[in-house]
């Protein structure tokens, strides 16, 4: 019986069916390439300290591999990012090719919405999206999945020499920007909030004290003039050397008639040669001139001046030319490294904790003393703030007048009670926050 062989056209559609399986076979595996790939760049660069700490007390051949890799992170990324673009062309490329094969005769709106949307929008998703997904969440599983292919691509032409290009022409731009690193304050903050669970709170403090250094003004950080031990022009030396016994400080300001013309800093080393003189003794001579400076004054301007000039201690002064009080050397190096003691200093509670969430203040503390103590966020606070730089003052601001006893304001989430006050002040105050929830 004689064979029939089958029409040419047959013979074609066959060859057709069997290309078109291929392709669609070559683009499936082709976007689960992409898939782990852009799975490794998310896992990899995800990994926190912890987990690379865990890597390094393993000694398996995956741990070491993993963890050679991340000894070079350019190499790494290049190696991942030169491998993912690779795949991505070869599925845009078959793509288009079964495009042509299934709509021939489509017009241009069609087409260009299949090979462009539909293709990037299947590359997206399958592999960007649920595979970086994934990989944040199982990070340690991509990672050792992923560790010994991206070894082979490093080692293997032309990838390999692509690489080492790529590392290489990124090295040479990182030069010509060395010392150019541009970080707003936000991104500082941001840094130090992500760091906030690994970090000590006393490392913390340090770190968030830094990032708002330069946003703080003299005037949140000053001692008051209600609060400052100053002498008088006129008083006699010997008033002036009891007078020092007693406070204890190594500078202070004098004034002249009232507190708000201060004419000059005394300094007691200054007087040490003349401690045996009589009430006669011109100490007003000693008198160094003062440091003035406006309460909107940035305290790390002021550190810079406080270096230039060579001096501890200024005296803020308002717009009227009043002095409003004092800011020394210690006061801005407190903002950053927390309370500094020494042996002079008197233990002084300003604050007590009765539970969590709730303490009395006295209505002379700072803003900035309330804002660390609670622990509470001052942006709410700092935001309907006017004048007020105590907490007894905030209160009497946003109120509008002296609340009496058990009278309160509330700030967001935040309640504060007038626990004593009289005709002229807020005295003790309690205060309940929602830091305890």
């Amino acid at each position: 019986m004689n064979n029939v062989e089958p029409p040419p056209l047959f013979i074609q559609a066959v060859q057709l069916d069997s290309t078109v399986l291929i392709l669609s076979s070559f683009i499936f595996l082709l976007l689960l390439l992409s898939a782990l790939f852009s799975g490794a760049e998310s896992a990899y660069f995800s990994l926190s300290p912890k987990d690379t700490e865990a890597l390094s007390e393993n000694t398996t051949k995956s741990e070491n591999k993993i963890l050679s890799l991340l000894k070079h992170p350019k190499e790494l990324l290049a190696a991942l990012l030169i491998a993912n673009n690779f795949v991505n062309v070869g599925i845009i490329i078959l793509s288009s090719y079964l495009i042509n094969y299934y709509f021939p005769m489509a017009d241009n709106y069609l087409r260009f919405f299949l090979e462009v949307v539909g293709i990037t929008l299947v590359i997206l998703i399958w592999g960007e999206v649920i595979p970086k997904i994934f990989a944040v969440k199982n990070a340690p599983l991509v990672t050792r999945l992923m560790s010994t292919p991206i070894l082979i691509i490093k080692k293997t032409p032309p990838f390999s020499f692509l690489v080492r290009a790529l590392v290489k022409s990124s090295r040479l731009f990182d030069q010509t920007k060395k010392g150019k690193v541009n970080l707003s304050s936000s991104d500082l903050e941001q840094a130090v909030a992500i760091t906030k669970e690994e970090s000590l709170d006393d490392e913390h403090n340090i770190l968030e004290g830094i990032v708002k250094f330069g946003k703080t003004e003299a005037s949140q950080i000053m001692k008051p003039r209600i609060e400052v031990s100053a002498v008088d022009a006129e008083m006699k030396f010997s008033e002036i050397k009891a007078f020092i016994l007693d406070c204890g400080f190594s500078r202070i300001p004098v004034y002249k008639e009232t507190a708000d013309q201060v004419i000059g800093i005394l300094y007691i080393k200054d007087l040490l040669p003349y401690l045996n003189q009589n009430d006669q003794f011109n100490w007003q001579s000693t008198l160094r001139k003062p440091f003035f400076i406006p309460e909107n004054k940035k305290i790390n301007d002021l550190l810079q001046e406080f270096k230039t000039k060579k001096m501890h201690l200024s005296i803020v002064v308002d717009e009227y030319g009043g002095a409003s009080g004092i800011v020394t050397l210690e006061d801005i190096l407190e903002e950053i490294v927390g309370e500094i003691t020494d042996e002079f200093d008197e233990e002084e509670l300003v604050y007590s904790r009765i539970d969590d969430g709730v303490y009395i203040f006295e209505g002379r503390t700072s803003l900035m003393d309330f804002y660390k103590a609670s622990k509470i966020k001052p942006e709410a606070f700092e935001k309907i703030k006017g004048d007020a730089e105590t907490i007894g003052g905030f209160v009497i601001e946003q109120a509008g007048r002296i609340l009496k006893n058990n009278e309160f304001i509330e700030v967001e989430k935040c309640k504060i009670i007038v626990e004593s006050s009289d005709k002229r002040r807020v005295k003790t105050l309690k205060v309940i926050t929602n830091n305890h929830d």
